[in-house]
C-alpha cells in the first residue's frame, strides 16, 4: 500500500497516511477537525542506481563472445593435417 502525505490548509498539520489506492482521500484534519486536509504531491520512493540496471541484474547471464572463425583441427598440434 502506498504512503500518502497530507497537509491541512488551516492549521498546517502534516501527516503521512498508509492507504489503499482505492480508498477515498482524507478531507478532515485530525488536529483541528476542519475540512481542509488534502493530499500533497511528493516524489517517488525509489531510485534506480548503477550504469546497467536492467542488463546486469535482470536480463540473464553473460553471453559468450561470438567467434566467426572455425576452430582448429583436433590433431594434437592445433593445425589441420591436410595443410602439410
Amino acid at each position: 500500500m502506498p504512503i500518502y502525505a497530507y497537509r491541512c490548509n488551516s492549521c498546517g498539520h502534516e501527516q503521512e497516511v498508509l492507504q489503499k489506492m482505492s480508498d477515498a482521500p482524507l478531507t478532515t484534519c485530525p488536529q483541528c477537525n476542519t475540512e481542509t486536509f488534502s493530499k500533497q504531491l511528493t516524489a517517488a520512493g525509489f531510485q534506480l542506481k548503477g550504469s546497467g540496471w536492467y542488463q546486469t541484474d535482470f536480463k540473464g547471464g553473460a553471453k559468450p563472445a561470438k567467434n566467426d572463425n572455425p576452430p582448429p583441427c583436433q590433431g594434437g598440434t592445433g593445425s589441420c593435417a591436410c595443410n602439410t
